[in-house]
């Protein structure tokens, strides 16, 4: 699997359509990082907002949303819609990279701690834990 294509999976184990995206997602927005590393270590800050520290880690478990856009290390998404789910958020997504587009499909929750969780499917019960960086 090329570097590429693994960063369109990686969007792609986010887990639909309804409303416009951005009434939805204004507890969303900012920078998100999974796992032990510093925010530091991934993100700059600058005047015209975050952005992914040159050269980019594009194995780094991070995003950036902000207003209809999500950025991955290695993919650029377009939020076509979002709307409240039972239990989570549901984002329709159109999501290119180096090598191909594709529609994904995201399923994510704010916890009441401020962190961000992503699920794989309705049936994760789990969750990946993310934090936020910047808003």
């Amino acid at each position: 699997m090329s570097f590429a294509a693994a960063g369109l999976g990686v969007l792609m184990s986010f887990a639909a359509s309804g409303t416009t995206a951005q009434g939805g997602l204004s507890g969303f927005q900012g920078a998100w990082l999974s796992g032990s590393a510093e925010c530091a270590d991934v993100y700059s800050s600058s005047g015209k907002g975050t952005t992914f520290k040159k050269p980019v880690d594009i194995f780094a478990p991070a995003f950036i949303i902000s207003g209809n856009s999500l950025k991955t290390p290695q993919a650029s998404c377009r939020i076509k819609s979002s709307r409240p789910g039972t239990d989570h958020q549901l984002l329709v997504l159109n999501c290119t990279n180096a090598v191909a587009g594709n529609e994904v499909r995201a399923l994510m929750t704010l916890d009441p701690d401020g962190s961000l969780k992503r699920y794989l499917n309705e049936q994760d019960k789990i969750g990946t834990a993310y934090k936020r960086c910047s808003r």
